[in-house]
């Protein structure tokens, strides 16, 4: 998710001399091959002060990592994409006066379209608050929040939601299969519906209902789905309720 953000950073004009990658692992074989990358903090050039510290790593190594970038707190804004990481558990490790930003990006962001939910401590500025939103709009939308729950929220809701998007890709294909389709061609009819319908949507300026209310006729065939779909149990909308909870619930456990 690092490497994605710094891909839409770089092709909306930030200057790879702005950047500096931390990484023991860093390919510039697969990454931006002008970016200047070092194996560890310590390897970053003396006087250097960053507007911005990206904390793109596993929640789990966070204690290890983020003490290293501590000598930037009270300049730099710490934005961090680890999941499950609450600000009073980066707090910890960063200290008490330190700005820091949650995100919660998705992988859309890979391509340009993500959704990022954005939550920010009291001591992050309205300057830095204005620099996080334009490094994340730079690879999608934004949207901030204002309690941490909210956040476990966004989580379940776009954080996850990619995965429900392929599982619907999935299952109407095997819809497809079911119906008397080869799977080649329901997968391809599948797959273009879904991926039509979101570029449909992304374009429009019309709400989801009024785009699926106009697809729909009175009591033709795409009527008698909704019916199954939209029943007041077992309906799609009672599964994603139910399934968004699921990962809320999930979200907050990881969160302690």
């Amino acid at each position: 998710m690092g490497g994605a953000l710094l891909a839409g950073w770089l092709e909306q004009g930030i200057s790879p001399s702005d950047a500096i990658v931390v990484d023991p692992h860093y390919d510039s074989k697969t990454g931006p091959a002008d970016i200047h990358s070092v194996s560890s903090p310590q390897q970053l050039p003396a006087g250097f002060t960053p507007d911005v510290v990206l904390l793109a790593v596993k929640p789990q190594t966070m204690d290890q990592v983020a003490p290293s970038y501590r000598r930037f707190a009270g300049s730099a804004v710490f934005l961090s994409i680890a999941a499950g990481r609450t600000i009073a558990s980066l707090e910890a490790v960063l200290g008490s006066e330190a700005a820091i930003v949650r995100a919660m990006p998705n992988t859309p962001a890979s391509v340009g379209r993500g959704a990022t939910g954005l939550l920010a401590n009291r001591n992050v500025s309205e300057q830095q608050r204005r620099t996080c939103d334009q490094l994340v709009t730079a690879v999608g939308k934004a949207v901030w929040v204002e309690h941490e729950n909210q956040l476990d929220a966004v989580t379940a809701l776009s954080g996850s939601g990619p995965a429900y998007v392929f599982l619907l890709v999935e299952a109407l294909t095997a819809a497809g299969e079911n119906l008397g389709l080869p799977t080649d061609v329901a997968a391809i009819l599948a797959r273009e519906t879904v991926t039509g319908s979101g570029e449909l949507l992304h374009r429009s300026p019309l709400p989801a209902a009024a785009l699926r209310e106009n697809v729909t006729s009175p009591n033709g065939t795409t009527y008698a789905a909704l019916q199954v779909l939209m029943k007041q149990e077992d309906g799609l909308a009672d599964l994603m309720r139910r399934a968004t909870e699921a990962a809320c619930r999930r979200a907050e456990e990881l969160a302690g």
